[in-house]
């Protein structure tokens, strides 16, 4: 996949089938949205501010986000805020998520009193899924936490059916 996405380069057949293997899409599905990740990303990457996604990092993303089981999207999310991926997210991690989040919804949307800032809304969710007292969620710990928490689940079901 090294030259996957460089402007004018066109997916070969053995690329399509793994994406087909690896994600949710069709041949067809992702044949077009390879067009437009092109049309739009002419150098074959989308810049992000810590770095850069090739194609089939954004097919296997948007495969989960968009047609992924509770347990997948669950999973997905769990890399995101293991920052440097050692199997736990600690609160400093999830802080640094938390805060990105709320900077890009502004003041769109009215917090409750204890969620208004970053720390707060990480401590209560620490206080919910730390079921250990560590200081650091595992795996688990997140998945089952999130589970009972209505606000992820819903914010994990957001783009459910869509693509």
């Amino acid at each position: 996949f090294a030259n996957m996405g460089k402007a004018g380069s066109k997916l070969r057949p053995q690329q399509i089938d793994e994406l087909v293997q690896e994600t949710k899409f069709t041949s067809k599905e992702i044949q077009q949205w390879y067009k437009t990740f092109i049309k739009d990303c002419p150098s074959g990457l989308l810049n992000k501010k810590d770095g850069t996604i090739n194609f089939r990092e954004f097919m296997c993303a948007l495969s989960i986000t968009a047609r992924g089981n509770a347990d997948e999207k669950l999973d997905w999310a769990f890399s995101l805020y293991d920052l440097d991926k050692d199997g736990f997210i600690t609160k400093e991690e999830m802080t640094d998520i938390v805060a990105s989040i709320y900077k890009m919804v502004g003041s769109s949307v009215e917090l409750p009193e204890d969620e208004n800032t970053p720390e707060k809304r990480v401590s209560k969710i620490f206080s919910a899924m730390d079921k250990n007292e560590d200081g650091r969620l595992s795996r688990e710990e997140f998945r089952e936490g999130a589970r009972h928490d209505p606000s992820i689940m819903k914010a994990l079901s957001l783009y459910q059916g869509l693509v």
